[in-house]
């Protein structure tokens, strides 16, 4: 029953701004008014990804548990693992509202939230109340705006959920924060990853254990700015990569209203772009270190597509204002039948075999 419900509660939503209605599918899933949608388990969709088991490759985006809210409710909708976040060491309130606008006949989103969130402490606690809980839940990480010293501002992080966290996403990509993108250039990108990585291994002699940690990029970079970030990279302990943000451009959006509004932009317009800058990066770090594709994922296909241009698993959010909370298991049971039609033991088969087509494209 989840395919006629959710179609109802997504086309309901609309009624409401963007952030209204956000809030809402959270106090939906809090409560328990959005059916679980458990589906079946195919091994051939299992694989570890930096040294961790996932039961499948989709997951949920940072972005929409930003206060670590309902990751088991989110879980329970089909999704391989999910991310919260982004978290900040201090609650801040975000940009000015209106911040979030659909674009409808585009099947996209803009928004210009700028990590409005509640904190560490609120996302601590939360976590820590579910400590006993399976699942992979990821924490994405971020600075404060008004921070003197954003590097600190990832360690604290790294640090105080070291504990809770499956996997890090050290986010430097999003387009709201003022100069957080700057740190993608190569020698603050060094800086950043040092500290970072000599916060994981302290935390790993205390704790026993490595959490991974994936670094999140802009899709927007140019093709001197990924060999920058691929050289970091590769020459630093990270773990993954996760490709990509939103991005600026506004290039094909039929929209040309909300196509104004600042912010970074999500869903199906940002798909190519992020694909191709996924293969781009392929390329250049090689077959070994793990991506996340993101960007503009509908379906099955676009999914399949991700991993085919080089991604090991893939990550969605913006879609499912759209698609409805059914989305996730619509895939995951999408993929199980492209499976089945490519005579495959393994969805790892695929990857790469785009790669070529993708990686030249045009930025």
């Amino acid at each position: 029953m989840i395919g006629p419900f959710a179609g109802l509660a997504s086309r309901s939503l609309f009624v409401f701004d963007p952030e209204t209605a956000h809030g809402l599918s959270i106090a939906a899933l809090k409560t328990g008014v959005v059916p679980a949608c458990r589906v079946p388990a195919d091994q051939r969709l299992a694989q570890t990804v930096a040294g961790i088991t996932f039961p499948n490759p989709i997951g949920l985006a940072a972005g929409y548990d930003k206060n670590a809210e309902v990751p088991d409710a989110i879980l329970k909708l089909g999704f391989g693992f999910t991310e919260v976040g982004t978290v900040t060491p201090k609650p801040q309130a975000g940009n000015d509202k209106p911040r979030i606008f659909r674009l409808v006949e585009d099947h996209g989103v803009i928004n210009r939230l700028g990590f409005n969130n509640e904190g560490h402490e609120a996302a601590f606690a939360r976590l820590s109340a579910r400590r006993s809980a399976t699942g992979i839940v990821g924490v994405n990480i971020g600075a404060n705006k008004d921070t003197v010293d954003r590097v600190a501002d990832y360690v604290l992080g790294i640090r105080k959920f070291y504990g809770l966290a499956t996997y890090f996403t050290v986010n430097i990509s999003s387009p709201n924060t003022p100069g957080l993108r700057d740190l993608q250039a190569r020698g603050s990108l060094k800086a950043l990853l040092d500290a970072v990585l000599a916060a994981r291994m302290e935390e790993t002699m205390r704790h026993g254990k490595s959490v991974p940690i994936f670094l999140k990029i802009a899709p927007d970079l140019t093709e001197e700015g990924l060999d920058d970030i691929a050289a970091e990279a590769t020459s630093h302990p990270l773990d993954g990569l996760i490709v990509s943000n939103t991005t600026l451009s506004r290039d094909g959006l039929k929209d040309q209203v909300q196509a104004k509004e600042a912010g970074g932009l999500s869903g199906a317009p940002l798909f190519r772009r992020s694909t191709a800058v996924l293969a781009k990066m392929r390329r250049r770090v090689g077959p070994d270190l793990p991506i996340i594709g993101v960007g503009g994922v509908s379906s099955a296909g676009d999914a399949l597509e991700k991993i085919r241009a080089g991604a090991d698993l893939v990550q969605l959010y913006s879609c499912m204002v759209y698609e409805g909370p059914g989305l996730p298991s619509t895939i995951v049971r999408g993929l199980s039948s492209l499976l089945d039609r490519e005579k495959v033991s393994s969805i790892r088969e695929l990857r790469d075999t785009r790669l070529d087509q993708w990686g030249d494209e045009k930025l």
